[in-house]
């Protein structure tokens, strides 16, 4: 069986994947010099949080749909100050989208079973995600 390149899934809907980079799974990974990392849902990035700025990459598995654990990494990721590029990889459905980016992912990164079953309108109607952000409005 042949594997397809992933899809990614941003604001601007579907695309291929620009990164090259390859990763490093977060248990094979130096404790310097990491351009991009795999965590796990289950990560603890307490050990990470002191070198983010070397990081470029950094992709979150969700194993479920229903395992929210990768949106709470990626927020706490975002607060301890990461700027490079955060992908959910995985089981996200199009639902789940404007969660992803609220949390902090800039992407989503999805198979071609997926993204058939799922097709690009189903991503592109939660696109506007910044303007249907309750919980921002309440806070305001």
């Amino acid at each position: 069986m042949t594997q397809t390149a992933p899809t990614i899934v941003t604001d601007a809907g579907f695309g291929p994947d620009t990164w090259n980079g390859g990763f490093t799974p977060l248990d094979e990974a130096p404790a310097n010099d990491v351009v991009s990392l795999d965590l796990p849902s289950d990560a603890d990035v307490t050990p990470l949080l002191t070198r983010l700025d070397g990081i470029a990459m950094i992709r979150i598995d969700f194993p479920s749909f229903a395992d929210g654990r990768g949106f709470s990494l990626a927020r706490r990721l975002r607060n301890a100050g990461f700027a490079g590029r955060l992908r959910a990889r995985g089981h996200v459905l199009a639902d789940q989208y404007a969660m992803a980016r609220r949390s902090g992912f800039d992407e989503v990164e999805i198979d071609e079973t997926l993204a058939t079953r799922q097709p690009e309108d189903q991503w592109l109607a939660r696109a506007d995600w910044q303007n249907h952000n309750y919980q921002a409005r309440l806070r305001a």
